[in-house]
């Protein structure tokens, strides 16, 4: 997603139109389209500032809420798959949402480390 206009911009622009300049000449001269002017005219009418619009819901909203239930729950589940964990929990969750909510709750998908490991003995000589 592209990154809004700079502040300082807008508000010359909008300054421009307010001593009298034509949106026309503004927009080329400073490289934005006349649609763009227009909302942050509107914008200035509305709320008094041409500010842009920040700390807004991107995307869906997450299925899982409540965030303490659902760490007691994945470290009492945590020996299963997401999928079964995702049964378990219920709501329509799927699979990928409790790997997203794994993931921002900064939790492992790993499974415990295997009992044996695989060392290379250093004793051993070769014939």
């Amino acid at each position: 997603m592209p990154a809004p206009y700079s502040y300082d911009l807008r508000r010359k622009a909008v300054d421009a139109f307010k001593n009298g300049e034509r949106k026309v000449d503004i927009c080329r001269m400073l490289n934005i389209s006349r649609n763009t002017l227009h909302l942050w005219i509107v914008r200035e009418e509305a709320t008094g500032d041409c500010q842009a619009i920040t700390n807004y819901q991107q995307g869906a909203r997450h299925k899982i809420t409540d965030w303490e239930r659902f760490r007691e729950f994945a470290q009492e589940h945590g020996g299963k798959t997401q999928a079964q964990m995702a049964k378990l929990w219920g709501d329509n969750v799927t699979q990928q949402n409790i790997s997203d909510a794994l993931r921002k709750l900064g939790l492992s998908r790993k499974k415990r480390p295997m009992a044996i490991e695989n060392e290379m003995k250093h004793n051993v000589k070769h014939l």
